[in-house]
């Protein structure tokens, strides 16, 4: 074959459903702007938690403020294998837009509600909206890419998560300051607007393929997901009681059943033909591992900086600029290098620098650290973020046959959010016990760790920074496994197509 042959292969106008000549990169650049906003979401709110707590609540309902994450989280999590199926069944386009519709009325109900009950519900529905969206936008570009330049595209959507890192906290402080928490709800109201606008124009409608709703399936993976999730979120709050682990014990059992009957049905909800593919089965370990990460050091981090430094909430999350800057800046070349080397040295390079950033911020995490010293590690974690998240989705992607490109990114995205919950679950159990350990050991009080609430007297400033920074090994130890885990990657496909010069489908 010659390299007009593979050209060809790859060309964008040879991919089904699309006319010759078809540009994807606008479409992408759509699609990232409601993508972008449900990342912004996810941090933003935390900024309001505080003063929805007191205006709802009148500072007594902690639990139901608690339940404003929660609520919303469950109800993004437990959808998403289904959104990637319908987005298989219906189009990502439409899917896309509908989850769209929801997730931008919904934030206007959220602005709008007077009691912290309404405000669960909106939140409910608008986790529902962001499930509905999230997968298609995997699939879109794994349906217009190429496969030689899928790298280069999930570096631009996996670049997202970075500014909105920064984006989020910085513009919550700004509006809960200024205008008050509904803002960071109403924010939503213009951007999605513009995201529906330029989604009909920019965003093309691929073809669908015709699947028959796995209800069993969808009714085990539904309450499966449901009690793990809801378990562990409320773990710590009950004190993990015996209800807790019948929830989640039940929530696993599910889980194993559904993954049984998936054997079984003859239109499976998630095929497991996908994991036949051993770098989408590998990649899905490891993106469990970065929510698992992401999630767990967030918290410690922030409480670090403002009880142990110091710091007003806004000026925390300036910490966080030189992860935004550098993981943007570094986004474009490594996607492009996605397309050219081999993926387990691009994501083992990425989980590594991340793992010792934060192995580095744990040891620097003492209450006479100056701020520059917080910055260094920081911003490691920027090039280590560079490097994970692109080139991950582009590997776990890549070689999947496209009427399971839904499915795929449904199935990816899922184990990211549960990752997460698994995150913030054991960082939240990990992270008490730290705190009554080194503030009972400077007081000598047995209920050490209550003594942590509110503004901390100068004395504890520095046991409870040990703790934070005790607290941060655990997700540092999660980036470690998903480095060993990234060493199985095996060469993609389309690597294997340009070493040998041949087309794609024949290797």
């Amino acid at each position: 074959m010659t390299n007009d042959a593979t050209a060809k292969q790859y060309d964008p106008g040879a991919l089904p459903g699309l006319p010759s000549g078809y540009r994807p990169w606008p479409a992408l650049w759509a699609l990232v702007v409601g993508f972008f906003m449900i990342l912004v979401d996810s941090t933003i709110v935390s900024v309001a938690t505080d003063a929805i707590w007191i205006d709802l609540t009148n500072g007594t309902d902690l639990n139901g403020v608690i339940w404003v994450t929660s609520g919303y989280l469950l109800a993004y999590v437990v959808p998403l294998l289904l959104a990637g199926r319908l987005g298989d069944m219906y189009g990502p386009k439409r899917l896309y837009l509908a989850g769209l519709v929801v997730f931008t009325l919904a934030s206007a109900w959220c602005g709008l509600s007077g009691s912290i009950g309404m405000l669960i519900a909106a939140r409910v529905v608008q986790g529902l909206g962001a499930a509905l969206m999230t997968p298609q936008t995997m699939a879109v570009i794994t349906r217009t890419f190429p496969p030689n330049k899928r790298g280069t595209a999930m570096a631009l959507w996996g670049s997202v998560a970075g500014v909105a890192i920064l984006v989020g906290p910085l513009a919550g402080g700004v509006l809960v300051d200024r205008l008050g928490w509904e803002w960071v709800f109403f924010v939503n109201v213009p951007v999605g607007i513009a995201a529906f606008i330029a989604a009909v124009i920019l965003v093309p409608n691929l073809p669908t393929h015709k699947h028959k709703l796995d209800i069993p399936g969808i009714v085990l993976s539904a309450l499966g997901l449901f009690l793990l999730t809801f378990g562990l979120q409320e773990g710590q709050k009950e004190d993990w009681s015996a209800g807790i682990w019948t929830m989640i014990v039940g929530g696993l059992a599910l889980l194993v059943a559904f993954v049984w009957w998936q054997t079984k049905a003859a239109e499976p909800l998630m095929s497991l033909t996908l994991f036949k593919d051993r770098n989408f089965s590998l990649a899905n370990a490891a993106i469990a591992c970065m929510g698992f990460s992401v999630t767990g050091m967030s918290i410690p981090l922030m409480l670090f900086a403002q009880k142990s430094m110091g710091l007003t909430p806004t000026r925390s999350a300036l910490l966080l600029i030189p992860l935004a800057v550098i993981s943007g800046a570094l986004a474009a070349p490594s996607g492009k290098l996605a397309d050219k080397v081999h993926p387990k040295y691009l994501t083992g390079f990425g989980f590594a620098a991340n793992a010792a950033a934060l192995f580095w911020l744990a040891l620097v995490a003492h209450d006479t650290t100056p701020v520059i010293g917080i910055l260094a590690p920081i911003g490691l974690m920027g090039v280590g973020n560079a490097f994970i998240w692109g080139p991950l989705a582009a590997t776990a992607n890549r070689n999947l046959p496209l009427p399971l490109a839904g499915a795929g990114s449904g199935v990816y995205n899922m184990t990211r959010q549960v990752g997460a919950v698994l995150g913030s679950a054991a960082v939240g159990v990990l992270m008490q016990h730290e705190i009554e350990d080194k503030i009972a050991a400077a007081t000598g009080h047995a209920q050490g760790g209550a003594m942590a609430t509110g503004a901390l007297p100068q004395f504890l400033r520095g046991p409870f920074a040990d703790a934070m920074g005790s607290t941060i090994l655990l997700p540092a130890a999660a980036l470690v496994v998903a480095f060993v885990v990234v060493q199985f990657f095996a060469t993609p496909t389309h690597q294997k197509a340009a070493a040998q010069k041949v087309p794609a489908e024949q290797v």
